[in-house]
């Protein structure tokens, strides 16, 4: 058990720490050791001024701070304090107190993005307006993100748009809204509103929370929106008592309606507000904290300060500038290649882009090296189409009213129910849910009961059981008498994964009973439903490559920042916009702090996207950097330090088409084609085509006589 004990804080977490009653803001740079103040704070609570866990909240933005959170002060001698993201924490609260918002009940489902983005396609189709889904997405997210009436929101805006287009998009969303309430769903952004509905509407409820909740902290209190500040006033509306940890350098989530200025909305509506700062970090060299430091100084919106370290130097950043992305790929590859003959594991690396998109050469370039690795943001274990088929026949179990779930499965396996069928089993069921009419004596006189008998005996009949049976044998059952199972038969591999896949979801159920006091499934596909990229991320033996708003409050040893070109880092769409040019600063200041003890920044004369090749302008970030010495490309690409290419040059590798030539790898080929500026040969080898880079592909002519 790791001791508590105050004295290992730095002077200013120790001072921010001992005040304790009020509200306090502490602006904590990255790597600061902001954790570790929250949780000596809570620890100090308990363990030294005799409060109660149960009146303590800690609140979070990712599973993986809670986690860690919930760790750290189980080993110093703390538990049962609620620690909880603001979804999770509000999905708390809703299970308990829901029923107060006639037409709720607490065995709510909580659906995806991809079931919203679904529904409101729908309804934007029969209304007419499918071509305008992305406004009426846009005045939803707002609506959400400001916890605003759709009226009230509306009214707004009447003097700046269309009216008619205005009506119609009002209705989509109230159509929206009437879809989940019938099904009695919400989704994410419901989960703060229907809170913050309740704590409004209901002075009970809140007065609850409020008097329980003598001390709360609130961590990464920059990327609050307006919703979860106006919660965390409430809960602090009884006995005042508020200590947030945030820094505005680090707000990157403004898409979410995360928002900053929240950090000064504080001081505004608490004068009193105590202020300190935490500048010292302990995550990364001087070097890297030289760059992170000339970098978002040039942002305007922030408080004044500049992180610090008692680490040395460190190695010094590397500036590459490739001539295209596959000169980039190979670059990358090669360096970690080397980073890896001295020691460091692959986990211990991460390449950092703005968007996805840019992957694809990276990807080849380690594959060609057969380099492991990883990608963070693509398809993930619960949105796999066979896991959402027993995320949907779970969610009935628990929901009757959760008709878009049902609609997921009641023709897989095939029932020979297609959408006639459904919209006349709509129309027999009338006011009812539809799952509850199939499980009425009604349902056994429809033309549709031959086809759907044994879907509704079968979930009778496991319905019965669902008590009795642990959570990991219920699904089991329910996946082998739905027949699921055979649905996904087969010796090709695509079957053999999918089954493997539902074996996994047997074992996290499993797992979850584990390490959950009365765990249900209520709260499990909650907890699926709340996963982020982060809960993914693990040591794995493999490269990280990530998007940079997936790695926040991440660290590793080594960073490679990719793509720093105008237009890509930062985003075209930034370029005209003063505040958005400053999001785009937060996160390359983000990306740089990322790294521990070496920095790699990325850069391609010309990059192939969208469909086309451009030359590219060197982002602004890299000028920024105030890196005197960066390094130019060179016509040499004989040694490792030369594979730069000058812009305005092209290389020469001494083969033409026509040569025949060996490589080591695929043998004897001949060059049928050389790109414009040289650098790519297309040769045939036995084994087909290759497209190879000459400067770096060790190739050796071969003789007419050989």
């Amino acid at each position: 058990m790791n001791k508590f004990d105050i004295n290992s804080l730095n002077d200013e977490q120790k001072n921010a720490l001992k005040e304790l009653d009020g509200v306090v803001l502490v602006t904590a740079g990255a790597g600061s050791g902001k954790t570790r103040l929250l949780t000596h704070r809570i620890c100090h609570l308990v363990l030294d001024k005799g409060v109660s866990p149960y009146n303590i909240l800690a609140i979070t933005f990712t599973n993986k701070a809670t986690n860690e959170m919930k760790e750290r002060i189980e080993e110093m001698g703390v538990s049962n304090v609620w620690v909880f993201t603001f979804h999770s924490m509000c999905v708390r609260i809703l299970r308990r107190d829901i029923e107060n918002i006639r037409g709720y009940d607490r065995n709510f489902t909580i659906i995806d993005e991809n079931d919203r983005e679904k529904i409101l396609k729908e309804i934007c189709k029969t209304l007419g307006i499918e071509d305008d889904i992305e406004k009426v997405e846009h005045h939803l997210d707002n609506i959400k993100n400001k916890g605003m009436d759709i009226e009230e929101y509306f009214s707004s805006l009447v003097q700046f748009g269309n009216k008619e287009n205005l009506l119609k998009y009002k209705n989509a969303i109230y159509s929206y809204e009437k879809k989940l309430f019938e099904n009695n769903s919400l989704d994410f952004d419901d989960l703060l509103n229907k809170t913050l509905f309740l704590f409004n509407n209901f002075p009970n409820v809140l007065a609850y929370y409020a008097e329980r909740f003598k001390y709360i902290l609130v961590d990464e209190f920059q990327d609050t929106n307006l919703v979860q500040y106006k919660l965390i006033k409430l809960l602090t509306s009884f006995h005042h008592n508020l200590f947030v940890v945030g820094d505005e350098d680090q707000c990157i989530y403004s898409w979410r309606g995360a928002n900053f200025k929240n950090i000064f909305n504080l001081r505004d509506d608490f004068p009193s507000v105590k202020v300190f700062k935490l500048e010292r970090n302990y995550r990364s060299s001087k070097n890297i904290l030289n760059l992170a430091n000339n970098v978002i100084s040039n942002n305007n919106e922030r408080l004044e300060k500049k992180l610090w370290t008692e680490k040395d130097m460190g190695v010094p950043p590397v500036i590459y500038t490739a001539f295209d992305e596959r000169d980039e790929a190979n670059f990358l590859a090669r360096e970690i290649e080397e980073l890896a003959s001295e020691g460091y594991s692959y986990d211990d690396i991460a390449i950092l882009m703005r968007i996805n998109a840019l992957s694809r050469p990276i990807e080849e370039g380690l594959l060609s090296q057969n380099i492991p690795y990883r990608l963070y943001g693509g398809q993930k274990f619960f949105e796999r189409a066979e896991i959402k088929v027993l995320i949907a026949y779970l969610s009935i179990f628990i929901n009757k009213k959760d008709e878009i779930s049902l609609l997921k499965i009641i023709n897989l396996p095939s029932r020979k129910i297609g959408e006639v069928a459904i919209a006349n089993l709509k129309e027999e069921a009338k006011d009812e849910s539809l799952l509850s009419y199939l499980l009425s004596p009604r349902f056994e006189f429809s033309k549709y009961y031959s086809k759907l008998k044994n879907f509704v005996e079968t979930f009778k009949n496991l319905s019965d059981k669902m008590d009795s049976l642990k959570m990991n044998e219920f699904v089991k059952k329910m996946v082998t008498d739905f027949q699921i199972d055979k649905y996904y038969q087969g010796k090709d591999e695509d079957s053999i994964n999918r089954l493997s896949n539902i074996d996994s979801f047997l074992t996290s159920l499993k797992e979850y009973e584990d390490e959950n006091e009365n765990p249900n499934f209520a709260d499990y596909l909650a907890s699926i439903m709340l996963r982020s990229d982060q809960d993914d991320i693990e040591k794995n033996g493999q490269v990280n490559i990530a998007t940079i708003h997936a790695v926040k409050g991440l660290e590793f040893k080594v960073v490679f920042v990719v793509a720093l070109e105008e237009g890509l880092f930062p985003l075209s769409r930034a370029l005209n916009s003063h505040s958005e040019m400053e999001e785009e600063r937060r996160l390359m200041y983000v990306a740089i702090t990322r790294a521990e003890e070496r920095i790699y920044l990325t850069r391609a004369i010309k990059r192939f996207m969208y469909g086309k090749s451009n030359y590219e302008t060197e982002s602004r970030f890299l000028r920024e950097l105030n890196i005197v010495d960066i390094k130019k490309p060179s016509v040499s690409a004989k040694k490792k330090d030369d594979f730069f290419l000058d812009e305005k040059e092209e290389f020469d590798s001494g083969f033409k088409s026509g040569d025949k030539v060996f490589h080591s790898r695929f043998g004897e080929g001949v060059i049928l084609d050389i790109s414009d500026d040289g650098l790519v040969g297309k040769i045939k080898f036995s084994i087909g085509v290759k497209e190879l880079m000459l400067n770096i592909a060790n190739l050796e002519k071969v003789s007419e006589d050989d």
